[in-house]
């Protein structure tokens, strides 16, 4: 009885700990998101950039989308050791039943923390490269499958699985949840806990996931349209790569924190 306290007692500190953390994020965004309003510059660069170009990104990112969920994951898979992986989940998972502690549950966190990290670096160098030589557009499948990764070994670290339509649309809400800031944030923070919470208690979400996927496809556009944009111009292009490392580690802070809540939660106390 005494074991089953000190195990819920750590599991209740740690759930309180990662809803601060979240809720630290969103108000955050929230601060920055009045300061970008205010950004003369941006504004300028988003005037000059014509809506149809901004229809050729969300249509991109929606085919990019379609491309690397139906024929990209394996090259996806290829791109990390998903068998290592899952056999350290597993490690981590039997040491912390044999001694559940917060220094045990951190081996999880620590793993995660160095795919982040490690995807950041690779979507920088790729966005500075092709920004370098003036690419903006044709980089989009290799983007996407860079956030997927980032989120496909989170998904696995804390030991689920990423391949069914449910899990997509998990994954998707995730990503807006990334994307987006202040109350739009907290809404699909909200909706990705639902759907999470549905999943693992086998109850049924009725979402579309090509809905879903379009509605992303739309995020992305708007959150990357400038900084693709400035891609596009050779040299100058250089500045989508800091675009890039700062957008997977949003992505990858929102994805550890929800699949960390979601592993909590299925523990039994």
């Amino acid at each position: 009885m005494r074991i089953e306290n000190k195990k819920k007692k750590i599991i209740n500190k740690q759930k309180k700990k990662l809803m601060k953390k979240e809720k630290k994020i969103i108000d955050k965004s929230e601060k920055i998101n009045i300061k970008n309003r205010i950004s003369p510059i941006k504004e300028k660069i988003e005037e000059r950039i014509p809506e149809k170009l901004t229809n050729t990104f969300e249509k991109a990112f929606e085919k990019g989308f379609y491309c690397v969920f139906e024929n990209g994951r394996s090259l996806i898979e290829k791109s990390f050791n998903q068998e290592k992986l899952k056999n350290i989940t597993d490690i981590n998972s039997y040491i912390l039943s044999k001694d559940f502690t917060n220094r045990n549950l951190k081996k999880f966190d620590k793993n995660v923390q160095k795919g982040i990290f490690i995807n950041r670096s690779i979507s920088t160098i790729e966005g500075t490269i092709l920004g370098l030589v003036g690419i903006g557009l044709p980089d989009i499948p290799i983007f996407i499958g860079v956030i997927l990764k980032t989120i496909y070994e989170i998904c696995l670290s804390y030991g689920f699985k990423y391949d069914s339509k449910e899990e997509k649309i998990y994954i998707l809400n995730i990503i807006c949840t990334g994307l987006n800031v202040g109350e739009v944030k907290a809404r699909y923070s909200a909706e990705t806990d639902k759907i999470g919470y549905n999943i693992d208690n086998k109850i049924e979400n009725n979402k579309n996931i090509e809905k879903m996927i379009k509605e992303t496809s739309q995020n992305l556009a708007r959150s990357m349209i400038v900084p693709k944009f400035i891609q596009g111009i050779a040299l100058v292009g250089a500045y989508g790569g800091i675009s890039n490392y700062k957008l997977i580690g949003n992505i990858g802070k929102i994805a550890s924190i929800k699949y960390k809540k979601r592993f909590l939660s299925c523990m039994k106390m």
